[in-house]
């Protein structure tokens, strides 16, 4: 606990500001690597030729290059940063809601239901855009289900929103399960499958023009009101005797991050661990202040999760599900950053 606090007061009170440039030049780096490696790979000098190509004319550069860099890889890096920022601050405030450092932004059934709409949209059709379409449609629809189920009780808590989170999440897991049992095992069935395990490898920027507006949004009101969430860490009554507003508060932050828990789902499947594993990272530098932590969480899920695809798409001959990674990589993490916080995590 000593080292946390001493690296606490280091990175989140006397040099916050350096740290988020690091934290920035690390994403920068990160995203300039992805853009140069894989199957066919290119020179730092033409990644950054290729971006601006799309601004100015450039003569000199292949056309090769370009379409690889700007068709391809472009919008994969961008939804994987927005993906992996977007999945860290959802997990940074729902941890902060619920006061509970297990809590990840699929506790409310989001992932659960849009893997069913996405098997529900694979079964019945190809097409991309219903599937992402259905999945984000599902995703909200059981986060719905699970405000309205734990609206039920006179007792309004957030151990019963839990609860009934658990409670769609696996109704619609048992629905998925039945989709992939009725699903044809040739034709459909693994595309539901890899689906679920998560994956980069059909985003293209048309998903983007959808998917970013959402994800942005969300994540910017998350970020405009995560001073608030400090309070509702100290417990509802204390922040009711302060002049919160705790339901229009909760509200708020259930609807933002299950929206971009929803739009990130939709686009790249069910990616598991970011929400749960990034907000505690981010406590180690800079302790449990959301004014701080949110920012932090942000760029650390953001290059995290850029690493991981990098390495799915380019150490075997063929893309791992970067679910699989994910999960092989949380797992130990997760275990580790729970014995070095111990109890100390708020």
């Amino acid at each position: 606990m000593k080292t946390n606090q001493g690296t606490q007061e280091f990175w989140g009170k006397k040099n916050y500001p350096l740290f988020t440039v690091v934290l920035f030049l690390l994403l920068a780096t990160t995203t300039l690597v992805s853009l140069m490696v894989g199957r066919f790979e290119v020179p730092p000098l033409d990644v950054i030729s290729a971006i601006l190509s799309s601004f100015m004319p450039r003569p000199d550069l292949s056309p090769t290059i370009r379409s690889v860099i700007v068709d391809v890889r472009l919008p994969r890096v961008i939804a994987v940063i927005l993906v992996g920022a977007a999945l860290s601050v959802a997990g940074t405030a729902f941890q902060g809601l619920f006061r509970n450092p297990l809590v990840s932004p699929d506790i409310l059934g989001v992932s659960a239901g849009a893997g069913f709409g996405a098997a529900i949209a694979l079964l019945l059709t190809e097409n991309i855009v219903a599937t992402q379409t259905l999945a984000f449609i599902t995703g909200i629809i059981a986060v719905g289900l699970a405000y309205g189920i734990s609206r039920v009780y006179k007792i309004n808590n957030t151990i019963t929103l839990v609860l009934a989170g658990i409670v769609v999440g696996a109704l619609f897991q048992a629905l998925t399960s039945l989709v992939k049992y009725v699903a044809d095992p040739l034709n459909k069935l693994p595309a539901i499958v890899f689906w679920l395990m998560g994956s980069f490898n059909h985003v293209s920027a048309q998903d983007l023009v959808v998917a970013a507006p959402i994800l942005l949004s969300g994540m910017a009101v998350l970020y405009l009101i995560r001073w608030r969430i400090n309070l509702l860490s100290m417990g509802e009554e204390d922040a009711k005797a302060l002049g919160v507003n705790i339901e229009h508060l909760k509200i708020t932050i259930i609807v933002s991050a299950t929206v971009i828990s929803a739009a990130a789902v939709s686009i790249c499947g069910i990616v598991g661990w970011i929400g749960l594993v990034i907000p505690h990272a981010g406590r180690i530098f800079v302790g449990p202040d959301h004014k701080l932590l949110v920012p932090v969480a942000a760029l650390i899920g953001a290059s995290y999760l850029l690493i991981v695809d990098t390495v799915a798409r380019t150490v075997t001959m063929t893309e791992i599900p970067i679910g699989i990674i994910t999960a092989l990589i949380g797992a130990p993490v997760f275990a580790y950053l729970l014995m070095k916080t111990q109890a100390g995590w708020r």
